[in-house]
């Protein structure tokens, strides 16, 4: 098992809160995560008809038949059991760590946790791998297309899993399954037209009307859709920063993907080899840097006051990371020779924005730090975002 930098984070939730929620999206390590940190606590699985069909039954029998300390993996299932859960941690409130939640599908179990755990309840989110729980885990970081294209989830790396077969299946269980179960889709072709063309679109300002009219339904359908995929975490978008400069910046946020080798799959990228010469390549590692800024905001309980810049003038910081009143640019260039002319753009915004404290370029290239820009390389990045 891949050890994962949020760990110390889980287990000072349970040291302040009677229940701990993992989310995150699926196959991403939750289960894992959970047993291992709580490897003392019994387990049950919701995915389970049988126990699922019990839970449903009587939550209350259920729990007492089951009792805390308790690992519930996707509770999504039979939220209602939040609330059976709120009276017993209620019974005993200076006992923490008493439940540990997991789940992938972020609306019915958001609400459950918001209605009925409210203070009771730490959240933490699990996406993929980082860069450097797979580094320090002994993989190679050293080919950027490899990267790219097998993307960070753990089993691909665990169990040495075929990307390809892996996001097949993930593909087809999340159609099948995980959207039938949040909205009613008329036609699964095309909600799987809209995926495709979603992925080539990645990195990008989101335009529903223009994507509504390639996909063939309407742009409130496809607002209802991006928001499936980012409550699922399949997808999540990234607002324009707006603090003080709304009416300079453009108001569209852009979007990625939980994981690159899903928009290689999506986009029919099939080997590292093809990834180079592909013309997305810039988007796709745009979005491999801004899911590592991510991933160490929430390793460390930060809440990811990320954004992204576009100007009047069409100059564009693709990743700008806020960190109290502080902020940090960043250009991403997939490039692997450096370049005076990638900080063009982040001269020109710190120019008018004085809360700038740092300003860099990622990129494919080596370390080139102390100057008025550090160039970093991709695989090191992690460190400057939290």
């Amino acid at each position: 098992m891949i050890k994962r930098a949020i760990e110390p984070y889980v287990r000072k939730l349970a040291k302040e809160f009677s229940v701990v929620s993992i989310m995150g999206p699926r196959q991403t390590g939750k289960t894992t995560l959970a047993k291992s940190i709580f490897y003392n606590y019994e387990y049950v699985n919701l995915e389970d008809p049988n126990v699922r069909r019990a839970a449903e039954y009587d939550g209350a029998t259920f729990l007492k038949n089951h009792p805390a300390p308790l690992v519930i993996d996707e509770a999504q299932y039979v939220p209602e059991l939040l609330s059976h859960i709120q009276v017993i941690v209620d019974e005993m409130p200076k006992r923490k760590g008493l439940y540990v939640i997991t789940g992938s599908h972020q609306p019915r179990l958001r609400e459950g946790l918001a209605q009925s755990l409210a203070g009771r309840v730490g959240i933490c989110h699990l996406l993929p791998l980082s860069l450097a729980e797979l580094k320090n885990s002994g993989n190679a970081l050293d080919d950027r297309d490899d990267l790219l294209y097998k993307g960070l989830m753990p089993r691909i790396y665990d169990e040495r899993i075929d990307p390809m077969d892996l996001y097949a299946n993930y593909v087809a269980t999340y159609l099948e399954r995980d959207v039938s179960q949040i909205v009613q889709l008329r036609d699964r072709r095309q909600f799987g037209l809209f995926l495709r063309l979603l992925a080539g679109r990645v990195g990008q300002m989101l335009k529903y009307d223009a994507l509504a009219g390639d996909v063939g339904v309407s742009a409130v359908t496809i607002k209802s859709w991006v928001s499936v995929l980012e409550a699922s975490y399949v997808a999540f978008t990234v607002p324009c920063y707006y603090r003080n400069y709304g009416k300079r910046f453009v108001k569209a946020p852009k979007l990625y993907f939980c994981d690159t080798g899903l928009v290689c799959y999506l986009l029919g990228i099939r080997g590292p080899e093809v990834v180079a010469r592909d013309p997305a390549l810039g988007h796709i590692f745009e979005n491999l840097v801004m899911l590592e800024a991510f991933k160490a905001r929430f390793a460390k309980g930060l809440p990811p006051d990320i954004y992204f810049i576009r100007d009047q003038k069409g100059r564009e910081v693709d990743l700008v990371v806020e960190t109290g009143r502080d902020l940090g640019l960043y250009e991403v260039k997939s490039a692997r020779t450096y370049s005076a002319d990638f900080a063009a753009n982040l001269k020109a915004v710190r120019s008018y924005i004085p809360e700038v404290s740092k300003i860099g370029v990622v990129y494919s290239g080596k370390n080139l730090l102390g100057g008025e820009v550090d160039y970093l390389n991709f695989t090191e990045v992690g460190s400057v975002f939290a």
